[in-house]
């Protein structure tokens, strides 16, 4: 079976970077995953693929050795176990607030005992290995998006559930749960002491801390509050910042 070198990485205690995809192409897909990031991430939910533009988007992601991940449209048990049938290596799950529903999302992911996932990994077994049944349960990564005042509430809870690896800060949704407004202001001092919390409370238990940011910068910051998987912009956002600055420098 093909290892999941994503959990090695943040075994060792170092930090995974992660590339985000919203753009339904297998050929900026291929071209993301060969820029040298730790992982890449099919978003689903805010992205503009679906089911099946998002495997073809794997294959092209296949060529390299970088891991696959999905965010997946929501807490919904049916996507989520096509997506690791296809050979995804782990799932982010968006607007988990409670802890009935972060074991909702981890059942999904995992093999009995430990879940209700039923088995059947049409492609995974091609991708990854004929094994891939046998060692899915040690492969797969289970991150729940903390995104409103609801799960900050009951971050504690989230993170006691069986099989879950961890959380992701979706710093948008947070921010407007939290201050009412919209945007992306991450020094923002209500969403910025929410965003330290989340992750000294997370590392205390044990837990991978994740986030997504706009900037290295601010990735930079969020590493030192202790967040080992951060993803850097999306690849539409990084399109438009590049085409924009080399029309200025013209």
């Amino acid at each position: 079976m093909r290892l999941n070198h994503l959990r090695t990485i943040l075994a060792e205690g170092k930090t995974a970077v992660n590339g985000w995809l919203h753009i339904p192409s297998t050929w900026s897909a291929e071209v993301m995953a060969h820029a040298g990031w730790d992982t890449v991430t099919v978003d689903l939910q805010h992205g503009l693929a679906g089911y099946e533009t998002a495997v073809a988007m794997l294959q092209a992601i296949n060529t390299t050795s970088t891991i696959a991940l999905a965010r997946s449209t929501w807490n919904d048990p049916a996507q989520i176990m096509r997506l690791l049938d296809a050979g995804f290596q782990g799932i982010i799950c968006p607007m988990v607030n409670n802890r009935a529903e972060a074991e909702q999302f981890v059942g999904a992911c995992y093999y009995a005992p430990l879940g209700y996932r039923s088995l059947g990994p049409t492609r995974a077994r091609l991708s990854i290995g004929p094994d891939y049944a046998q060692h899915a349960n040690d492969s797969i990564l289970t991150l729940a998006m903390i995104e409103t005042q609801e799960a900050l509430n009951n971050l504690t809870d989230i993170l006691d559930t069986p099989g879950l690896d961890g959380v992701y800060v979706g710093p948008g949704d947070l921010g407007l749960s939290l201050t009412g407004q919209t945007g992306m202001d991450m020094g923002d001092p209500v969403l910025a002491a929410a965003l330290a919390h989340i992750a000294e409370v997370t590392l205390a238990n044990g837990r991978i801390a994740g986030i997504w940011v706009p900037t290295a910068d601010r990735g930079q910051q969020m590493k030192q509050l202790g967040y080992q998987f951060i993803t850097l912009s999306a690849d539409s956002r990084l399109l438009a910042a590049a085409a924009e600055q080399i029309i200025k420098q013209m």
